[in-house]
Formats: structure tokens, sequence, C-alpha cells
């Protein structure tokens, strides 16, 4: 697995991918802290964080797209399906690779806290729960984008499929507020990330969405080793 996941880091460098998504992701950030935090004079991060958070929908197809689909579609994938390292393994080490590359990225925008810092008031304990929702909704974002990629042939059909698949969960909030049937409500509050998100961007724990966003992520990974394992067997 470490060593599909070194290759795979590897590789966001080697080409555009990761230069765009950090490039990308940086660049809208800095522009949703000036509107939210700068322009308005406030300090607080929990809001520019929760706005931030749609940036997941939109840059999480890039990160993916390659993962997998490129595999495919240079035909490298069956050099992975008979590799000595396991589906598990393969499937983890591409995933772990994009964790990384995003994980970095959001550690650059501590930079935007110390800038408060400097000039406001910024609560750790807060700061620290809104970052870890952050992170672990981003985290179910890539595993349900890399799933989809390996279902699909290109990199470019994985990174439409996967924006569509976002979008979608970004329209049950919105089918949950012009809903007014109630379990029609909660079924769409319990699958939407961003309905989960709202307790870290409070700055409260929250043990429930810690597990949903773990469980999400970690059944989309399940459904990339399943799907890899059917090809395998199907020798497609």
């Amino acid at each position: 697995m470490f060593s599909i996941w070194k290759r795979e880091l590897q590789g966001y460098f080697y080409t555009p991918v990761g230069y765009v998504f950090m490039g990308v992701f940086l660049l809208l950030s800095s522009v949703i802290f000036f509107l939210t935090i700068m322009q308005t004079r406030s300090s607080d991060l929990l809001a520019f964080i929760g706005t931030m958070s749609y940036l997941w929908m939109l840059l999480c197809p890039v990160l993916t797209m390659r993962l997998l689909a490129e595999e495919r579609q240079k035909r490298t994938d069956q050099l992975l399906l008979t590799s000595p390292v396991s589906l598990p393994g393969v499937v983890l080490g591409k995933y772990l690779a994009a964790v990384t590359v995003m994980a970095v990225t959001v550690l650059a925008t501590g930079l935007f806290v110390l800038i408060v810092a400097l000039y406001g008031q910024v609560y750790p304990g807060e700061l620290l729960v809104g970052y870890l929702g952050f992170m672990l909704q981003g985290c179910a974002f890539i595993a349900m984008d890399l799933f989809i990629s390996g279902c699909c042939t290109n990199q470019v059909t994985a990174v439409v499929a996967a924006f569509g698949a976002n979008f979608v969960l970004w329209m049950l909030d919105l089918l949950q507020s012009a809903i007014s049937v109630s379990w029609v409500n909660a079924l769409l509050s319990f699958f939407s990330l961003y309905e989960r998100s709202e307790p870290f961007l409070m700055g409260q724990f929250s043990f429930a969405s810690v597990g949903y966003d773990l469980s999400f992520a970690a059944a989309f990974i399940v459904l990339a080793i399943h799907h890899l394992d059917a090809r395998r067997y199907r020798g497609a």
C-alpha cells in the first residue's frame, strides 16, 4: 500500500493535477476569506470554514479523476489487478494519496488563521473542531469520487460524473428545505454531508457526525474495492 501511496503522490506533482487543485483551492479560499472575514472585519473563522466546504463539491473531482479512470484509459489497470499488492492496498493507497494532497492544501489555509489571530480573537478549540469537520467532509467526498473514477473509462467522464454526484448531494439540502413531508425531510437530512457538518461549524464535537463521515468514506472505499475485484474476475 505504501508503494501505491508514494507512486500516486508523486504522480500528482509530476503532472499539473496537484498544482491545479492546490492553486485553485487556495485562490478560491482567498476570495472567500476576503469576502467573509476581511471585508466584514469579522473573526468568525467557523463561518469561513463553512463557506469553504462548498469547494469540495467543485474540486474533489479534479483530485480523483485520474486515480482509477486513467489506469483504465491507459490500460495499465491490469498491472494493478495482477500485482502482488492486494486490491484493498491499491484502493487505500490511491485514496490516502488524494487525502494527503487535500490535507497539505488545507494546512496552507492556516495562514488565514494567523492573519485573524494578529488582529482578532481565535478560539483554538472551536477552530480545531471546525477544521476536523471540514477535513472529514473532504475525505467523504474523495471516497465517493474515487469510486466514481473506478466506474469510468476515462478522466473526462470521471470528472463530469463525480461533479454530478457531488452536485446531487448539495441539492439534497435545497430539497430538504422545499419538501414538507416529514419522513422525506428526515431521509434527506440523514444522507446530507452538509447537514452533518453543522455541529462542527458551531464549534461542537459530534461523535454521530464523525461516525457518519467515516462510514460514508469507508462504504465507498469498499464499493471501489468490490468493483475492481468484479472487473478482475470478469477479466475486463
